[in-house]
């Protein structure tokens, strides 16, 4: 059974090119970046949701 995964395809491209390591996603696959740069997209769009939260609050 395949995971589903939160962020879309293209949310994570994107910060993927935001972050400097899309060129590593395209060469080799999302297998193919380092944990602390997973850890840092996982960062970013938590911090993206934030903002778009406070965003609608306002």
């Amino acid at each position: 059974m395949a995971r589903r995964g939160i962020m879309s395809k293209e949310l994570k491209e994107e910060i993927a090119k935001d972050l400097g390591f899309y060129d590593v996603v395209k060469t080799e696959g999302w297998g193919g970046i380092k944990s602390r740069d997973a850890g840092n997209m996982v960062k970013r769009a938590i911090e993206m949701a934030e903002q778009q939260m406070n965003n609608q609050s306002k």
